[in-house]
């Protein structure tokens, strides 16, 4: 029986088999022996393999409640405040931001699409500095100095300056997505991705239910008290601040398991192991190589560009909602502060209730994220289609239930990056994936932004139903990319069952190929959670 960590196939590499002449030799298929390079490296997989049998699960179960709570409550907060500072400007755009800094025609859209542009710009050189440095203390820093660029917003007194801060605030803010796509990873199992994403990624709409009631309370404030401080600049001050406390959380209790303080050797070490049935590779070796041919790979997996484009697709809408849905409110009669109370707080408690029902639901039967997604893309096209279409007279509760079932539309941005710990596997192709899902991120919100014109105003129309068309094109690609995952299982089941390879014996196999740095294109013994 093969036992070995890797499989080389005749004629050159395939696609789930792979030769690399540094590591081994042979060929299974041919009933030869492999084996690994000898080295530290090697005797650390092998250690992190074993050790996976080692530990009961009741000192699993301790353990993953330690990493809870040291990870999620601070994981909740920085991501919620991250959400805040990010769509701020719509609040700020209601509280006269607009008026004050003298903004006219779409200049208001630009302050959204430098955003995302400088954060598309600087994704890539983020993600390489991911791998080279620790995770927690590089995302600690960068949010330190965006937070001190939040709350510069409040001095700014045009245009130009708004635009400047913007783009410094999107360069650093692109940190924060993908290192916590890298931390879900290091410290959980598939099966535990997607809910433990659902915990960080309530926070959006949490941490927008408090600050929007926050801000409620300024805006009250300032209508009680004119002449005094402008409340669009007191939101900056509040986000700010509250960032920059945060950075100070982050840099004390964040990163991977080898990198925080609050675990002994012991529990590093179990940490590691509880992961290892992932195939996508442990951090107990610091893998902090850069490696071309994992970069180049990653461009030729045909699961890199589902990614993308469903990225897009997916972006495209929420984009545009994260920038103008205040003044969508608006447009169906509401005040500034009754969008507050009456719009968005509800949409956030609905978002809430929405995700944790997925995340429950795919951690109690796996293999459910793509069904959730088709679920909520049908309502998300549905109602944004009918409040295009349905006259602006009368109707408003009407259209304020089919505005906020659009909210289910945002689930699937979530579920998609949680297929980034569970599906790509290998370090560089992790940081090469993850930099082109934000790109594309970043690409359709800045243009999502451009969607919804200043003289389409109050409807519009036409933004609306380019976001509905979206989620109907979102829908198709993702029926496609999961019957390539599916194919791609039976495939690569098959093939194990040729080589007389047992299940159990493929799954420790593929585990050496991960800690071995292997990619999951690569590994055949690696399976795809759909």
């Amino acid at each position: 029986m093969a036992a070995n960590p890797v499989t080389e196939a005749k004629g050159g590499k395939e696609m789930d088999i792979i030769a690399v002449p540094s590591r081994v030799t042979g060929d299974v298929e041919n009933g030869e022996s492999n084996s690994i390079h000898k080295g530290s490296n090697e005797e650390i997989a092998a250690d992190t393999v074993a050790a996976a049998s080692e530990y009961t699960p009741e000192q699993y179960r301790k353990l993953l409640w330690k990493i809870d709570l040291y990870l999620l409550p601070v994981m909740w907060i920085c991501y919620g405040t991250q959400q805040a500072d990010k769509t701020g400007i719509s609040t700020q755009a209601i509280f006269g931001i607009s008026k004050d800094t003298h903004l006219v025609g779409q200049q208001f859209s630009w302050l959204t699409t430098i955003f995302y542009l400088s954060y598309m710009v600087c994704e890539a050189p983020a993600n390489y500095l991911m791998q080279r440095f620790p995770l927690g203390k590089f995302l600690s820093i960068c949010m330190f100095f965006w937070g001190i660029i939040v709350l510069c917003v409040a001095f700014g007194k045009n245009w130009t300056d708004l635009m400047i801060l913007r783009a410094l605030q999107g360069a650093l803010e692109c940190t924060i997505s993908p290192t916590f796509m890298l931390i879900t990873g290091s410290w959980y199992t598939s099966r535990e991705h997607t809910f433990r994403a659902v915990i960080w990624g309530t926070s959006n709409a949490g941490m927008n239910i408090i600050s929007g009631l926050i801000n409620y309370g300024i805006g009250t404030h300032a209508q009680q008290h004119p002449g005094g401080l402008a409340p669009w600049k007191g939101i900056s001050f509040f986000l700010g601040a509250l960032t920059i406390v945060d950075s100070i959380l982050v840099f004390f209790t964040l990163g991977t398991p080898s990198e925080v303080r609050w675990l002994n050797a012991d529990e590093k070490r179990a940490a590691a192991a509880r992961i290892v049935s992932n195939q996508t590779g442990t951090d107990r070796q610091k893998k902090t190589e850069w490696k071309w041919d994992q970069a180049i790979d990653t461009f030729k997996d045909p699961q890199t560009w589902f990614f993308f484009f469903v990225q897009i697709a997916n972006a495209l809408p929420n984009g545009g909602k994260t920038t103008f849905g205040k003044l969508i409110w608006v447009s169906f009669g509401f005040t500034s502060l009754e969008t507050l109370v009456k719009g968005t707080v509800p949409e956030y408690l609905f978002s809430i209730v929405w995700f944790l029902i997925a995340g429950i639901t795919t951690l109690k039967k796996p293999n459910l994220r793509f069904y959730f997604m088709f679920a909520s893309l049908v309502p998300a096209f549905t109602g944004m289609m009918a409040i295009a279409l349905l006259p602006n007279t009368g109707n408003l509760w009407l259209r304020w239930f089919l505005y906020q079932i659009t909210t289910f539309g945002t689930l699937p941005g979530l579920l998609i990056w949680t297929f980034l710990p569970s599906n790509v596997a290998g370090r560089t192709k992790k940081s090469v994936t993850s930099a082109l899902l934000f790109i594309a991120y970043c690409v359709r919100n800045a243009i999502g932004a451009q969607v919804f014109q200043a003289k389409d105003a109050p409807r519009y129309i036409p933004g609306l139903t380019i976001c509905g068309v979206m989620y109907g094109v979102e829908f198709s690609l993702m029926v496609c990319w999961r019957t390539y995952y599916a194919w791609q299982n039976k495939r690569r089941a098959k093939k194990i069952a040729e080589m007389g390879i047992s299940p159990e014996e493929s799954a420790r196999i593929g585990a050496m190929n991960a800690e071995a740095d292997m990619t999951d294109f690569d590994n055949i013994h690696f399976k795809y959670q759909i």
